[in-house]
């Protein structure tokens, strides 16, 4: 599983010109499934992305979480986090899980963030969305629940 997360001010997801999904200041996180991914993969990534400390404390550090600061969370599927752009010109998708079981691990995924209090918002999966987003700091952070090989 992979995950872009990056820190944000607000994000706003639209579908056909409608807000289907929208946070303040929180998490936008681009969520992407690979064939060989599982429920210990999402249970991983929701983990770190509810720990991960990328909020500035009082001193100005990166020492805090979305949890601690009670933000919320935007999900949204991503299926092209998984294309493979080393060979041609147009990227190879091989690698991306189906998408029924992709969508079960996406919301798995959201489920467990919510589980541990967090507000969170989605984008509609496998609908062409508009994303917007104001980017705090900007931080932007890639996360992976196995190895490249």
């Amino acid at each position: 599983m992979r995950a872009v997360v990056q820190r944000v001010h607000g994000a706003n997801v639209e579908v056909y010109g409608s807000v289907v999904g929208t946070i303040g200041t929180g998490l936008l996180v681009l969520l992407g499934c690979g064939h060989e991914d599982d429920s210990s993969d999402a249970e991983y990534i929701a983990k770190k992305i509810a720990e991960l400390r990328i909020f500035e404390d009082d001193d100005g550090k990166m020492n805090l979480s979305v949890e601690d600061i009670e933000g919320s969370v935007l999900v949204v599927s991503q299926f092209t986090l998984y294309g493979d752009c080393r060979k041609g010109r147009r990227p190879s998708f091989v690698q991306a899980m189906e998408p029924g079981r992709a969508e079960q691990l996406v919301e798995e995924v959201v489920s467990l963030l919510r589980t541990r209090g967090l507000p969170v918002e989605t984008g509609r999966f496998g609908a062409d969305m508009d994303v917007h987003l104001v980017n705090n700091g900007p931080v932007t952070l890639l996360l992976q629940s196995k190895r490249d090989l």
